[in-house]
């Protein structure tokens, strides 16, 4: 039995919504992650099998690994027809807002979602929800959006109609969320869920195939180019990883392709923080991608040195500059957190 995370009144008042409404659109956030694209399309499948017209929107494109998801096809990309799009979020009875927490996380979709007067409820698990939602589902204790989306089906009564194409998808964003649930997943009612989505007849051995070992050989030199280029500061126990343009223009860079690199460092003994910098295609943009094992707070890192946030163990930024600059600014992360760093509850003494 699941604990009831989420608030009734929650749960009855979009019951309402969803018995009266008869178009719903699901939207998530730019460079749309495996979270994002599982829980849209779980909750789209769901909505879809109980005679709903439901529609996925997404601001961009997402990575080729993902692709494989059963109703993937169906996801309309914003940037590609803007015009249609705008015009099922101004016609919609109910947007869903899956997997983030402010308007700018969908960047130029954020005015049409704003403009809507349709119903609005966000389900997500990042911290500080902005006020832009009727409804709020919000709770950084849960692993994934997709999990949120699991237990809000549940409790509204409706566990036997996930089909399995729902729970493939929503195990896909659960496994990609939480690292094939080697952090943020200890809770011992995730794999509760996973028991129930396996009785749906999924294959979770299958999905991790998908996700993790499809990609192309230009990925696999870039990885090896990337590991040569790491820089490890043993006295912090951290690691950094960097990326440039011209970088990935020699290997072919396609999205997604850096997907996984910050978690790599943290296999070397008693590392346990790392940084990935990737130069974005917006001139003098990078992205940043945290990760950290034990009780290393990197969203504390995100939200003070890289104007981002995220969980205590996966979080991401973004830093304007150079990135020369941008590493710059890591080591000085690096310096303030040195006492967290070298703490001896992270089991990474030396």
């Amino acid at each position: 039995m699941l604990t009831k995370v989420i608030e009734q009144s929650n749960i009855d008042h979009f019951a309402k919504w969803f018995e009266r409404a008869d178009t719903i659109v699901i939207v998530s956030h730019v460079s749309p992650d495996g979270d994002a694209v599982g829980s849209s399309l779980g909750l789209w499948h769901f909505l879809s099998s109980q005679g709903k017209n439901a529609y996925v929107i997404v601001p961009n494109v997402f990575p080729d690994f993902l692709k494989w998801m059963p109703g993937s096809k169906d996801i309309l990309l914003y940037d590609r027809c803007k015009a249609f799009a705008d015009r099922l979020i101004d016609k919609a009875d109910v947007i869903c807002c899956l997997d983030f927490n402010a308007l700018i996380r969908i960047e130029n979709m954020g005015d049409s979602v704003k403009a809507s007067p349709a119903r609005k409820i966000l389900i997500d698990h990042h911290l500080y929800p902005e006020d832009f939602c009727h409804i709020v589902i919000s709770h950084p204790e849960i692993s994934s959006t997709s999990e949120l989306i699991f237990r809000l089906i549940c409790r509204m009564g409706y566990s036997s109609d996930i089909s399995k194409e729902a729970a493939e998808c929503i195990y896909t964003g659960m496994m990609t969320d939480t690292g094939s649930f080697s952090y943020n997943s200890n809770r011992p009612e995730i794999y509760f869920i996973i028991g129930e989505l396996l009785s749906k007849g999924i294959d979770k051995d299958e999905i991790y195939r998908k996700v993790y070992s499809t990609y192309s050989e230009s990925r696999l030199r870039l990885m090896g180019y990337v590991l040569t280029r790491m820089k490890v500061y043993g006295e912090y126990h951290s690691a950094l990883l960097a990326l440039t343009l011209e970088e990935q223009r020699r290997f072919n860079y396609m999205k997604g392709d850096s997907e996984g690199f910050v978690n790599i460092p943290l296999s070397i003994k008693n590392i346990c923080f790392s940084c990935f910098l990737r130069e974005d295609i917006e001139k003098g943009k990078i992205k940043i991608s945290l990760r950290s094992v034990g009780d290393f707070p990197c969203n504390k890192v995100a939200a003070e040195y890289f104007n981002g946030g995220g969980h205590q163990n996966a979080s991401g930024g973004e830093f304007y500059g150079t990135m020369e600059e941008a590493a710059a600014r890591f080591e000085e992360a690096l310096k303030a957190f040195e006492p967290q760093l070298k703490a001896k509850r992270l089991n990474v003494k030396g």
